[in-house]
């Protein structure tokens, strides 16, 4: 099995920043695809940012050109760079990892606990 355990949310105003990290209990990153993702209240969660392991990355629209992934797979640590935020990205905030077609502990699929970001004035 792997933990991910995301930290760095909190409350900020409106423009500010915040690194959100989420740092795995094993050294998976290497062979991880990397996935942050945001849940509000009735809604579904849905794709932020996403990194492959041969260092692709994605974004979703709503944030391009203000949210950067990035990973130290020495480190074993994820990142999510956001920057100019705004009312709307207010969310709980999770890391997710997938190493499919390796599995530890029976398991391709992982998911951190959530770290919240507010913003808000």
């Amino acid at each position: 099995q792997v933990q991910l355990v995301e930290s760095g949310g909190g409350l900020v105003q409106p423009g500010g920043s915040l690194r959100l990290s989420c740092i795995a209990s094993r050294k998976i990153f290497g062979v991880a695809n990397i996935g942050w993702y945001r849940q509000t209240p009735g809604n579904q969660r849905e794709l932020v940012a996403a990194t492959t392991r041969s260092g692709i990355t994605n974004y979703a629209d709503s944030v391009k050109g203000r949210f950067t992934i990035s990973r130290d797979n020495t480190q074993n640590t994820a990142y999510l760079q956001m920057n100019g935020l705004k009312p709307e990205d207010t969310a709980l905030y999770y890391c997710n990892a997938d190493t499919s077609p390796l599995r530890y502990g029976g398991s391709h699929d992982f998911w951190g606990q959530g770290t919240q970001v507010t913003v808000s004035s």
